[in-house]
């Protein structure tokens, strides 16, 4: 039995293969946010964000290029550029509180990502720095995939999985998505099942496309006409450049 296993997981596309399932990230009040950000939102030249948007600590100074109107109780704004609401630390309560907990929220969902294992007993076989790093044309299946280098993609790559399936991705160093470059989905899987744990930052090039959960602990760039299906929390900031990013 042992040998066919084996055999099975060294057959299979490359990565990590487990026999137990992975666990979701738990975004807590985080999960209503595509973009959530320590230290300032930008766009230019204007950008489209399907999904609430927020900054904390720094205040809504620190949103620029998005037409912010407040509503009338100046809990939130509005602007045509987000299907959505616009937070900030510096609006009327409670939500200073609430993106307190939201930018906690994020923080822990970053550890708990970085803190899962490849080395558990249930590991059939382990690939640690697939392809170092240069993952493009490689196809992902479920799991736990951890890299001590820069996770750079000039080509398309596959994501593979369920509906329930979990994909966790961890780098000490940058993800990087070259010009043109996409992520591909199929057999089902979900950004929101996606979750990327980002040591440095992340920078998607122009017309890329990304798929997931971006947990970047600096800031995340987003060149000309990037397209995100998920969200992205970065601990500094995060920039866009006529950015399509959709809550999934």
């Amino acid at each position: 039995m042992l040998a066919f296993m084996l055999a099975t997981a060294l057959a299979a596309p490359v990565g990590l293969r487990r026999l137990a399932d992975v666990d979701a990230v738990d975004l807590g009040s985080a999960a209503k946010f595509a973009v959530l950000s320590k230290a300032g939102i930008s766009t230019v030249p204007p950008s489209a964000i399907t999904g609430d948007i927020g900054v904390s600590p720094i205040s809504a100074a620190a949103i620029t290029g998005f037409s912010l109107v407040k509503h009338s109780d100046e809990t939130y704004s509005e602007a045509w550029q987000v299907t959505g609401k616009v937070y900030a630390s510096d609006y009327t309560s409670p939500t200073p509180s609430e993106m307190t907990t939201a930018i906690s929220d994020m923080e822990i969902a970053y550890n708990d990502a970085a803190g899962r294992t490849t080395s558990d007993e249930t590991t059939v076989q382990s690939y640690a720095d697939v392809k170092a790093g240069l993952i493009g044309g490689t196809t992902f299946t479920p799991g736990v995939y951890t890299w001590g280098t820069d996770i750079l993609f000039d080509t398309d790559f596959t994501i593979s999985g369920g509906l329930t399936d979990v994909f966790i991705f961890q780098t000490t160093g940058n993800v990087k998505a070259g010009s043109g470059a996409k992520i591909i989905l199929e057999g089902g899987a979900l950004p929101k099942n996606i979750v990327w744990q980002v040591a440095g930052f992340v920078e998607a090039g122009t017309t890329s496309h990304l798929e997931g959960i971006f947990l970047v602990k600096t800031f995340a760039s987003f060149k000309t006409k990037a397209t995100l299906n998920g969200q992205v929390f970065a601990q500094t900031a995060v920039t866009l450049d006529s950015t399509t990013i959709t809550l999934a």
